[in-house]
Order: C-alpha cells, then structure tokens, then sequence
C-alpha cells in the first residue's frame, strides 16, 4: 500500500509541477528539477501515509478477528459442557 500511495502522489506532483512551469513559461530545466524534487517530496510522503494507512488496515482487522475467535470460543465452552454431562 505504501507504494501504491508513494507512486501516486509522486507522479502526481511531477506532473503538477510540470504543468505549472510550461503554463507559466520556466525554462526546461528549472522546470524539470523542481518537478524532480517535487515527485521525491511527495513520494517520501505518500510512502508514509501508506505505511500508516497499511498498519490501521492490518491492526483492525486482526482485532475483529481476535474479537470473533473469542466470541466463538465462548459460545462454544458451554456446548462443550453440557455435552460432557
């Protein structure tokens, strides 16, 4: 997910940038260094929005899955009881 996000967003200010410095009549390679460091900015940043949008993903579902076993196990602990009656 984090390089999902680091590729959107990357490429996205590149472009951006690009689109800014023909519009406004940049020289070529003012325009190029800038929308290079642009897409390694928000890389680095959408990398780190992903991570942390990866770590919640994972942390809830594996809460909903503790929180089913152990729903599951209770119910199963007094059927398990009355069979051994």
């Amino acid at each position: 997910m984090a390089r999902t996000y680091a590729g959107i967003l990357g490429l996205l200010a590149f472009l951006t940038s690009l689109a800014h410095g023909l519009m406004h009549g940049a020289g070529g390679v003012s325009v190029l260094w800038t929308a290079w460091c642009c897409l390694l900015l928000f890389a680095l940043v959408g990398c780190v929005i992903g991570w942390v949008a990866e770590w919640i993903v994972e942390d809830s579902v594996h809460g909903r899955i503790s929180a089913e076993l152990a729903a599951r196990q209770a119910a199963r602990t007094p059927q398990l009881a009355a069979e051994g009656e």
